[in-house]
């Protein structure tokens, strides 16, 4: 019953969308039907596939980066206590600057024939930031009498924070990602606005050029198609972060 509760929901909010919208005659390109959404969907099937294909590309890649740029700065702050002021304060700026501010910045730098790289750059400056946080939160999650019984045995700060720290940081890293993720999306749909151009033919282009000719029949259908991406990314995230912490637990 709880697995078929959000699918019931959605029936429901279709079916009254689809009642309301043809009871009070609105005009399709203010607001279509469910319908006339799912056959632009289905008109469009292909189109739409291969832009979702190219905007997760670019949020796949966004992710990989940041992550690992992520973890090596957290690690260096987790090691001195030094690096962990002059850096932070600095991730706070990347954390509170608005994506589409930097966009023309970056569409410069990479260049009109690579705007590609530009999309690649915001996705991973917007992803980078919980993963981050996660990561630098779990490596100080450790248990201080543990941390205490490595000193006494003489550990190194290296031998303390690989065999102690990072695993204790496990369950944070696990949980930024999946935030991660989610702003890595976000952050490729929000470049392609900023590029605005036929170069980038992500889903972002999809909705602009569907807006352009007032097809929001299409338009729909490719934010539909973008929350379906990002909903199944979390989900397999979400079961990926259920067996790394079934992992971490059994360590």
């Amino acid at each position: 019953m709880e697995t078929l509760a959000p699918w019931v929901l959605i029936a429901l909010l279709l079916a009254g969308w689809e009642i309301a919208c043809r009871a009070l005659h609105v005009a399709p390109y203010l607001l279509p039907p469910p319908s006339q959404v799912a056959a632009a969907l289905i008109a469009n099937l292909a189109t739409l596939l291969s832009a979702a294909w190219r905007t997760l590309a670019v949020a796949i890649v966004a992710l990989i980066i940041a992550s690992l740029i992520a973890q090596a700065l957290a690690m260096l702050v987790a090691l001195s206590s030094i690096l962990d002021r002059a850096i932070r304060p600095l991730a706070s700026v990347i954390q509170v600057t608005p994506v589409v501010a930097i966009a023309p910045l970056f569409l410069i730098w990479a260049g009109i024939d690579h705007p590609e790289r530009a999309l690649v750059a915001l996705a991973v400056v917007v992803a980078f930031f919980p993963i981050f946080s996660g990561a630098v939160a779990g490596l100080k999650s450790a248990d201080p009498d543990l941390e205490r019984l490595f000193a006494l045995y003489g550990a190194s700060r290296w031998q303390t924070v690989t065999r102690l720290r990072l695993p204790s940081a496990v369950p944070f890293l696990l949980e930024g990602h999946k935030v991660g993720a989610g702003l890595a999306i976000i952050g490729a749909v929000v470049a392609e606005f900023g590029a605005g151009s036929g170069g980038v033919r992500g889903l972002a282009w999809q909705i602009l050029d569907a807006g352009n000719k007032l097809q929001t029949d299409r338009m729909i259908a490719a934010l539909a198609a973008l929350g379906v991406m990002g909903v199944a990314l979390h989900g397999l995230l979400a079961r990926a972060e259920l067996a790394g912490l079934r992992w971490w637990r059994g360590r």
